[in-house]
C-alpha cells in the first residue's frame, strides 16, 4: 500500500471549483460554526423546495450560478469534513469579491487580420 504524498488530497475527496465553493453555495461566512452551516442549509433546502426565487442563484467571483438542492447537500457534506472545509475556506478567503452579474466577453473579430495581429504578425 503506497503512502499519500504530503499535501495530496484524500483519495475520496472530490475536487470542487471556485464556483462550487461550499461557502458561496450556502452564502455563509468562513467563520460560520457547524450549527450555523447546518441551519443555513436546512433553510435553503426548504426555500428551494418551495420554489422561492431569491435562493435559486448564488453569487460567485465568476458570476451568479444556479443553486440546486444537490449542490446544497454537497456543500454541507464538504464542510463537515475538516480537510475539505479547510481547502474551501482557503479558496473562499482569497477569492475576488463575488459578482452579481454574469461575466460577459465581447467576441473577437472573425477576420484573419485580427488573428494575425494577435499573434504578432505584421502585414
Amino acid at each position: 500500500m503506497s503512502a499519500r504524498p504530503p499535501g495530496a488530497a484524500p483519495p475520496n475527496a472530490p475536487t470542487t471549483t471556485l464556483a462550487d465553493n461550499p461557502f458561496f453555495v450556502l452564502a455563509v461566512s468562513t467563520e460560520a460554526s457547524r450549527i450555523e452551516v447546518e441551519r443555513e442549509a436546512q433553510k435553503l433546502l426548504g426555500m428551494l423546495e418551495l420554489g422561492f426565487a431569491e435562493v435559486q442563484h448564488y453569487a460567485t467571483p465568476l458570476g451568479p450560478r444556479a443553486r440546486t438542492a444537490e449542490l446544497v447537500r454537497a456543500a454541507v457534506a464538504a464542510l463537515r469534513d475538516p480537510y475539505r472545509r479547510l481547502v474551501a475556506e482557503l479558496w473562499a478567503r482569497h477569492a475576488p469579491p463575488p459578482r452579481t452579474e454574469p461575466a460577459t466577453r465581447e467576441p473577437a473579430a472573425p477576420t484573419h487580420d485580427g488573428l494575425r495581429r494577435a499573434l504578432g504578425w505584421r502585414p
